[in-house]
């Protein structure tokens, strides 16, 4: 049985920033010992969802639009307005943080790569390479020291590079380290043709093979290749669904209480992200909208086999719209430092050789 219960923020963000949450969320975190990063642009946070014994625990942190994440144990991308940040989980550095012994992992940031405003959404690494869905020029890229970004691929439909979003290509799914599928809003190639199309234009493609897997989808997103299925998040109606790879038909698991996006699995779990979406012109007119008069944002978590919502978090107030949602395996009390955190001017990372080399004066 779920009840909710309120969650417990971090100290140094103020209210409205709050949520509740089903009374088994954090139970099920640390018996896996998980915990997740969720993205919300329209608050300009990266919210950390940890475990804190028997209470479920919030830690917000601020970026500036943060849309994308690939995260690991070991490393962090975030996507904002205009950059891509790169973070390192450097342990010795949570074992430092108070209260001391709790924190098991601290990511700080390392790099910044500047790509322009080509609006960042879903990124994923393919053979430790960084691929990222570049919106705006609709196009897959990747990225160097020299430029702001290197064209890879893009769909056989867009004729060219444009500062355009022609077709808002936004989810892709990285299959035996290489990328595999890619999801966009309609078959468009004329600045922002998708929009009059986004009710029943969406579609599923193979990058490999160039051919439209599925068709006639609302708002695409996030696609993901797990056990052994092709799932996706049918987010112009609320769902959670998978692909039939023979007929190409989508077969929905579950209709959810808000705009699907953001996804990611662990074990028999499906982390869904919920958005409220506002009444804009770009929400009118989907199924959702004609569905629900109001929608939920949150984290709701889902049995893959049996479709049964195992439990949830229901952010209020300030947050309404999520983008990412990403499991860190074995990780169920990380930190992010900000860039502007003091701890960063005293916090070192050296190779072993030159480890061997360091004299400690006390």
């Amino acid at each position: 049985m779920m009840t909710n219960s309120p969650s417990q923020a971090n100290s140094d963000v103020l209210q409205p920033l709050r949520s509740v949450h089903s009374s088994n969320l954090s139970q099920l975190l640390s018996q896996n010992n998980i915990s997740l990063v969720v993205s919300t642009y329209q608050a300009g946070k990266v919210i950390l969802v940890r475990s804190d014994g028997p209470q479920l625990n919030t830690h917000f942190r601020q970026f500036n639009r943060p849309m994308g994440i690939a995260a690991n144990q070991t490393r962090m991308t975030i996507g904002e307005a205009y950059q891509l940040v790169e973070l390192y989980n450097v342990p010795i550095v949570a074992r430092k943080l108070e209260p001391a012994g709790k924190h098991d992992a601290c990511y700080i940031p390392r790099n910044t790569h500047i790509t322009g405003d080509i609006d960042i959404h879903e990124m994923a690494w393919a053979a430790d390479e960084l691929w990222v869905v570049n919106t705006r020029f609709s196009c897959l890229c990747t990225l160097d020291n020299e430029h702001s970004f290197v064209p890879r691929w893009r769909p056989p439909f867009i004729s060219g590079l444009g500062v355009e979003d022609r077709c808002h290509l936004n989810g892709l799914a990285v299959v035996d380290d290489r990328p595999a599928y890619v999801t966009a809003l309609a078959e468009t190639n004329t600045p922002q043709g998708w929009r009059e199309h986004k009710s029943t234009g969406g579609i599923l493609m193979d990058i490999d093979t160039q051919e439209v897997i599925c068709r006639g989808l609302a708002m695409p997103h996030s696609p993901r290749w797990y056990a052994g299925k092709l799932w996706v998040l049918e987010s112009g109606k609320g769902t959670l669904a998978t692909i039939d790879m023979g007929s190409g038909q989508l077969q929905t698991v579950i209709e959810l209480p808000g705009f699907t996006r953001g996804l990611d699995f662990y074990g028999p779990f499906a982390f869904v992200g919920l958005s409220q979406v506002r009444e804009s012109a770009v929400f009118s007119g989907i199924p959702l909208t004609e569905r629900l008069e109001e929608r939920i944002c949150g984290v709701w978590i889902i049995h893959i086999h049996t479709g049964e919502i195992i439990g949830f978090l229901r952010f209020e107030a300030a947050v309404q719209e999520i983008f990412a949602v990403t499991v860190l395996p074995q990780i169920s009390f990380p930190e992010i430092l900000e860039r502007n955190s003091e701890k960063l001017a005293s916090s070192y990372v050296l190779p072993d050789q030159a480890l061997e080399q360091v004299e400690l004066n006390p």
